[in-house]
């Protein structure tokens, strides 16, 4: 135990540990602390954080499909710590599906997977179109515009309304619960003064999704809600609370993991205009691209497991019940898996990244992030002349579900392409 965890003065001076991505020079290019850890030591005891950090493509994928997602504290567990403040936000985790292992994972997921089928997604594109057009129309006449506030942020928000079955004019609310709830999942901190607010948080968005399940039951609307709700499995349905609980969850992955997919990729194609110019020219490429730039830029960059037994990793010995963090934009730049993967090639075969995650926890909603991206990025590159404003880049607070707090930009509305017009 000890000499699997030992760790030496200059491992710790080498700054190995994943707890720099708190400072915001780290966090803005974190694939060079990357590199290191993976390089160096890439099944790595970090002191800071007590936990394993796993940067390889191959020991990743074990721990995605391996080790236990079961690593939420019950209200129970959370009383003894002394932390009972924290019982409501652990009483509506343990209920989503993000946080189980099989059966219950298993369970839940395939109710779930009836709001996501091929059917229900493939008719959400001429409604995922239309929106994308109305909020470039807002913009189009400035000639600039902040891609996050104006276009990546509202985009999914509204088509997460839709998926729902809720009021799309409550979108705007929907985006404020979800940045907050995204802050306490993709951060390592224990942030007492953030308590408050994410308490606030769980308790409205429970009162809303009550409300919408009793708006549903008297009046069915198509929708993840209604589908959760009415979902049945050899006899098995949902309870009201893993409804709720599982709504939200996926209404907060639909957002975030999306508006990050946009705004990442669109500042990754404008530092590489030769490949903006290669997509504009090529739209056959929009799904090859919208891969690649999920590769290179993921949206959610690293999530945790606990061991579920003493095994053996990187020659290290990994203890039961330890804390794993598989970083996924780590193994998305593994050169044993992806020949010059600092590299950004809109046209990469085989590129099998880690973004979504991988076997059981694969994120459902996949699909219909994918099309999003292609989407929102068919119609970006085609503004002519399309460049960042001169501005400093800041990224959001969240280490996990890394985004940009905006992506101020140009472009020459004089010379606008025929598709904008009306």
């Amino acid at each position: 135990m000890l000499n699997s965890i030992a760790q030496t003065q200059d491992d710790v001076e080498a700054g190995l540990s994943l707890y720099q991505l708190l400072d915001p020079e780290v966090l803005a290019n974190p694939y060079p602390l990357f590199h290191r850890i993976r390089s160096a030591d890439p099944v790595h005891w970090d002191v800071f954080l007590h936990s394993w950090v796993v940067t390889r493509y191959e020991d990743v994928i074990r721990v995605l499909r391996t080790f236990s997602a079961d690593r939420t504290p019950t209200p129970e567990q959370l009383r003894s710590m002394g932390l009972e403040q924290l019982s409501p936000i652990a009483a509506l985790m343990v209920k989503q599906m993000l946080f189980m292992d099989a059966p219950m994972h298993t369970r839940i997921r395939s109710l779930a997977s009836f709001a996501f089928t091929p059917s229900r997604v493939a008719v959400l594109r001429d409604r995922i179109g239309r929106v994308a057009d109305r909020l470039l129309d807002r913009v189009l006449d400035q000639g600039e515009m902040d891609v996050i506030a104006q276009f990546a942020s509202p985009l999914p928000a509204i088509i997460t309304a839709s998926m729902l079955g809720v009021p799309e004019d409550d979108h705007e609310q929907l985006k404020v619960w979800s940045a907050s709830f995204a802050e306490m999942l993709g951060n390592f901190q224990h942030n007492p003064d953030r308590i408050p607010g994410i308490l606030k948080t769980v308790e409205d968005m429970t009162v809303y999704f009550r409300d919408r399940i009793r708006e549903q039951k008297q009046h069915p609307r198509e929708g993840l809600v209604h589908a959760l709700l009415t979902a049945e499995v050899n006899g098995d349905k949902l309870t009201e609370e893993e409804v709720v609980a599982n709504s939200i969850i996926t209404m907060v992955g639909g957002q975030e993991t999306t508006t990050n997919l946009i705004g990442n990729g669109l500042l990754t194609l404008l530092r590489h205009p030769g490949e903006m110019l290669r997509l504009r020219s090529h739209p056959a490429l929009l799904a090859s691209a919208v891969e690649e730039l999920l590769r290179y830029e993921p949206p959610s960059q690293h999530t945790a497991r606990i061991a579920p037994s003493n095994q053996m990793m990187g020659g290290k010995e990994l203890q039961a019940g330890q804390a794993v963090i598989a970083v996924m934009a780590a193994a998305n730049r593994d050169p044993s898996r992806f020949p010059d993967p600092d590299r950004v090639d809109l046209g990469r075969t085989d590129n099998r990244h880690l973004s979504f995650g991988w076997a059981s926890h694969f994120c459902f909603g996949a699909p219909l992030a994918r099309m999003e991206g292609q989407i929102a990025f068919e119609r970006l590159v085609q503004l002519p002349n399309l460049h960042l404003q001169p501005a400093p880049l800041t990224w959001r607070t969240n280490l996990g579900l890394r985004g940009l707090t905006a992506l101020p930009v140009s472009f020459d509305r004089r010379a606008l392409p025929p598709q904008f017009d009306g």
